[in-house]
């Protein structure tokens, strides 16, 4: 038996007349190119999008973001390998009409047009309503922090500069010692060893002066990073995880076939500020007034319930566990029981707490104070509940509105347990499968952009899917 053998490669053949005939009517280049041609480029900000008479010929942007849509989908975001796709893949030949920019300016496309991108994602996004591929109804809000292109070593903050700058005084005093024992006995030491000392010294002193200057740009800015100055240190995954350089990317994902419906990039950890910002981005995508939103527990914030709850967001947020040192059993906050008829609090011991002044949190929030101080001096069971005079509760001025979330988000458990199916899997997709795990493009508005183009894919891919369940021809869908 003869192994399979191929064709001969001197061997003459009759290709297709055309480009076109390599790419057939369903494939994904046609659903890009369909998107694409319909784009007023104009309108969205393009570099290029008008044509000067003089000078050098510009590629039109459409056909620049053909290129970095199929890339982005084929797991290919870096410029030179781009190029490289223009002169070896079929498929990007066809999307290019046979054009081969330089990796220069496939990169400069990127930089030049960051806000255009972003953009672009938001158009993308409510032709997607159009095509009848939005709910409207119910969305999931998520966040994962993705790698900056600034490595831990470049980033620093009060103590790292403090410790370097110390460490520095303390080879300048030894360096400083060495030279001074060298001029004192100049006829043992050879002479380079002096002029090495002092070009140690100099290197030494700019080094304090570099260190200087960032402590005094750091007592206002809090913390810098010296290559993408816009990227902050966090958790890259969790409280576990060891800590980076990173951006938080925020999703706000359709539950009816998992589209992205919008995003954002922030350089703040922390989720807690975002909860009414993607709800309205949702709205404003989907051109509704009332939407469900489903978080995690890290947007729970009082204000951005409230605010949402106000403006006719039906919010599932899962409440944090409560955090500090813990009472002992049957004296912790949940077992003081709240009255609304009569506004006081039960202890456990069966006494009322009530209202004894209001306050105010340095981040903004109101609080209403319950205590009873002449029954907790005769309580018996004091030394369990609290070590001061009288235990104190606190209550939030808008709280009722937290309870009506927190028992809401109780009784629909079957909905809020599909937060994780529907706004997880584009992460997942996008970092585990395609392995864009870190940006690499530097500053929050083009990072903006590469996330736009991340989410477009997954977007398109998920489409292409969608209708190639339903026999329908997404290219001729969206043309």
């Amino acid at each position: 038996m003869r192994y399979k053998t191929g064709e001969d490669r001197q061997q003459l053949s009759l290709l297709p007349a055309s480009l076109d005939d390599y790419v057939p009517a369903d494939h994904i280049c046609r659903v890009i190119s369909a998107f694409t041609g319909q784009l007023d480029i104009a309108a969205l900000g393009y570099k290029y999008a008008e044509c000067k008479s003089t000078g050098c010929r510009p590629y039109d942007p459409r056909t620049m973001l053909n290129l970095y849509i199929y890339g982005y989908l084929h797991r290919v975001r870096s410029s030179r390998r781009l190029r490289d796709e223009t002169v070896r893949n079929v498929e990007v030949m066809w999307l290019m009409g046979g054009l081969k920019p330089d990796d220069k300016t496939i990169s400069n496309f990127r930089s030049d047009n960051a806000t255009a991108l972003a953009e672009t994602f938001r158009v993308f996004s409510r032709m997607c309503r159009t095509l009848g591929l939005h709910s409207g109804e119910v969305v999931a809000t998520d966040s994962s922090k993705f790698r900056a292109n600034n490595s831990l070593r470049n980033n620093y903050n009060e103590t790292v500069v403090k410790n370097e700058l110390s460490r520095t005084d303390q080879k300048i005093q030894e360096y400083m010692r060495a030279l001074a024992e060298a001029d004192a006995a100049d006829e043992h030491i050879p002479e380079p060893s002096a002029d090495a000392i002092r070009a140690a010294l100099e290197q030494l002193n700019q080094r304090k002066g570099k260190f200087t200057e960032l402590y005094a740009r750091i007592q206002d800015e809090g913390e810098i990073s010296t290559v993408d100055p816009d990227a902050r240190v966090m958790r890259s995954g969790g409280d576990a995880r060891r800590l980076d350089v990173c951006y938080n990317v925020h999703t706000v994902v359709d539950s009816q076939h998992h589209l992205i419906v919008d995003f954002d990039v922030s350089s703040c950890a922390s989720d807690a500020v975002q909860l009414k910002n993607m709800s309205d981005k949702a709205r404003d995508i989907m051109a509704v007034q009332t939407l469900t939103n489903l978080a995690d527990s890290g947007y729970y914030a009082s204000e951005e319930i409230v605010a949402c709850e106000q403006d006719g967001i039906t919010c599932l947020v899962a409440r944090p566990p409560p955090g500090g040192q813990q009472k002992p059993a049957g004296f912790q906050r949940h077992n003081f029981v709240y009255d609304s008829a009569q506004d006081v609090y039960i202890c456990p011991t069966g006494q009322e707490l009530r209202y004894w002044y209001s306050t105010q949190h340095v981040s903004g929030r109101a609080y209403r104070v319950y205590a009873n101080t002449p029954a907790c001096g005769k309580c018996q069971k004091k030394s369990a509940c609290t070590t001061y005079r009288h235990r104190a509760v606190q209550r939030l001025v808008c709280q009722d509105v937290l309870d009506q979330v927190d028992e809401r988000t109780r009784k629909h458990k079957a909905l809020y347990r599909q937060r994780r199916a529907i706004v997880e899997h584009p992460f997942g997709t996008i970092k585990a499968v395609w392995g864009y795990k870190q940006f690499l493009c530097r500053t929050q508005v083009k990072v903006r952009a590469e996330t736009a183009l991340a989410c477009m894919a997954y977007n398109l891919r998920r489409i292409c899917n969608v209708f190639a369940e339903n026999g329908v021809n997404a290219a001729m869908a969206m043309g």
